[in-house]
């Protein structure tokens, strides 16, 4: 039996039979006009921006694709343009239409023009859709299309073991042209969840997808994945319809565009966020390393490696097509969940209190039995690393180091716009918006940013020109290619060493974490590294 029906049959029973044939005209009616790379190499770095980062008097996309040219022209591999769609919240991630770019940031024209130089990473926000949406109007206003495109639900119903990102309520209710209806809202009264159950909005968002790869994407990101399949007296999170819906997916795309990588977003504990791997050859070639932005922050703040190490030494290949998205800071917080497991609850209450000293934010989320905990960091990460009276020449140096680090961990880099461009707490965008994550989604004037990258005293030109020598010499040796081979060495606790081999080249990573200094006897040498110094040292194996 073909794949792809027997895993619609398991989803849709008898409805199966109906749909399958649809999707076999989706995908033979689909156009693959992009020429794609099929391996990842050392020379992949995600750049995460979004599409209205550089703003001036024309559409923000274009200026984007001048700030990369000028700046970032081979060093940058990938960009993934957070959502560019017409949305009314979230800063994208409420969106409006699927199939259009944001007026004030250009047209498809513009992204096509994006992706002649530059691979793509899109947001597919499979999960929710804004209010705001045509699907949703439709439904509130009766159009029997949309009628079980969301989650209706009896407020009466016990949804205690459902698992909240969010310390908002599940449900809200919406007028509709039948009366009050309760809607599940996983993540804000503006983000509808969608309703898979019903194999009709399977089938749109199947179009969609393919409609984004038609447009150039080379990387999908599967945004808030793991909440997809809701199911009552269950967690409704990582259930195994939402497996087998990303394995359709990716049966889907191995049939039209194998070179599509799919990557899924999933800020949870890490045996959770792997189990997105499948068995390694069936579902995200790509999971993001959530447990590294807390467990990077905690390690310097103790200024000891060991649970780094711990942790870094369970990290193994999962398979020879799929690898991890390492990275530090996004559009989003850092999120704790991932560091649960990892160190005890003790010492994530340390790291909250040490956010607020240093002017950042928390967000928290409800459990199950009714009370909070603390869900997300929000602050730059520039920040997180650094106390005030910390000499600057220090916090530069601690920032580049804890970069430097996920650089040579086995995987893909992603770099955050705000990190390499060494922007601080934008705290302005949290009083305009209300929101916590607004306090790392500053938007930059075109020409003033560019002037700041070209005073050589700046930080921002320190930061930029330090992560400009680190890719570059990442990009230029097979050690960095994201699956040669790795080991975490336990030299001292004072640093996290890293070993990575391709053939014979070898290169060890050692990187002082203390602000102390740290002399070193290893192998090829003495070492001796002053407070927060590390090195890159490439050598022949044999």
């Amino acid at each position: 039996m073909d794949r792809i029906l027997e895993k619609l049959r398991s989803l849709y029973g008898d409805k199966a039979d109906i749909i399958y044939p649809e999707i076999n005209n989706i995908i033979n009616h689909f156009q693959n006009k992009k020429i794609r790379e099929e391996e990842l190499t050392e020379k992949d770095v995600v750049l995460i921006t979004y599409g209205d980062q550089f703003r001036d008097d024309d559409k923000y996309l274009r200026y984007l694709k001048r700030f990369c040219d000028e700046f970032f022209k081979g060093y940058i591999s990938t960009i993934h343009i957070l959502p560019f769609f017409p949305y009314s919240s979230d800063d994208g991630f409420s969106v409006i239409d699927y199939r259009k770019v944001k007026e004030d940031l250009g047209d498809w024209e513009d992204i096509e023009d994006l992706s002649k130089d530059y691979k793509l990473m899109f947001d597919f926000v499979c999960n929710h859709i804004s209010s705001k949406s045509e699907w949703f109007q439709g439904y509130l206003k009766g159009d029997k299309k949309y009628k079980d495109y969301f989650i209706e639900m009896d407020p009466n119903i016990d949804l205690s073991d459902v698992v909240r990102p969010r310390a908002l309520p599940l449900l809200t209710p919406f007028d509709t042209k039948d009366g009050k209806k309760y809607l599940w809202t996983t993540f804000s009264e503006d983000q509808i969840d969608l309703n898979y159950k019903s194999p009709e909005l399977f089938l749109d968002m199947i179009k969609i997808l393919l409609f984004y790869i038609e447009k150039g994407a080379d990387l999908i990101r599967l945004d808030a994945i793991a909440y997809l399949w809701k199911e009552i007296c269950t967690p409704c999170i990582h259930l195994r319809e939402t497996h087998t819906v990303i394995q359709l997916l990716r049966n889907i795309l191995d049939k039209v565009a194998p070179e599509v990588k799919i990557i899924t977003e999933t800020n949870v504990p890490h045996k959770d966020n792997i189990s997105y791997f499948g068995d390694g050859y069936n579902e995200a070639q790509l999971v993001y390393q959530f447990p590294l932005p807390p467990l990077i922050l905690y390690t310097f703040g103790k200024h000891d490696s060991t649970s780094f190490n711990a942790w870094a030494k369970t990290i193994k290949p999962f398979s020879s097509k799929t690898t991890y998205f390492n990275f530090l800071a996004s559009h989003d917080g850092i999120g704790l969940n991932p560091l649960r497991g990892i160190v005890d609850e003790k010492e994530i209450e340390n790291l909250v209190e040490i956010t607020e000293r240093r002017g950042g934010l928390v967000s928290y989320k409800y459990n199950t039995n009714g009370t909070k905990s603390p869900y997300e960091l929000n602050i730059s990460y520039f920040n997180a690393l650094s106390d005030e009276d910390e000499d600057e020449e220090i916090k530069i140096k601690k920032f580049i180091n804890a970069y430097g680090i996920i650089l040579v961990l086995q995987g893909v880099p992603g770099i955050y716009i705000h990190s390499i461009l060494g922007s601080e707490n934008y705290y302005d965008g949290v009083k305009a918006t209300g929101q916590n994550r607004s306090i790392n989604r500053e938007k930059f004037d075109y020409e003033r940013i560019r002037e700041e990258l070209k005073d050589i005293d700046s930080r921002r030109y320190r930061i930029y020109s330090s992560f400009i020598k680190l890719l570059d010499t990442r990009k230029n040796s097979r050690v960095f290619s994201p699956n040669s081979e790795q080991e975490i060495l336990e030299l001292d606790n004072r640093v996290i060493a890293i070993s990575r081999k391709y053939q014979d080249e070898k290169l060890l990573a050692i990187h002082n974490i203390t602000p102390g200094s740290v002399s070193l006897k290893i192998d090829i040498g003495d070492l001796d590294l002053d407070p927060y110094e590390f090195v890159w040292l490439r050598y022949s194996s044999e």
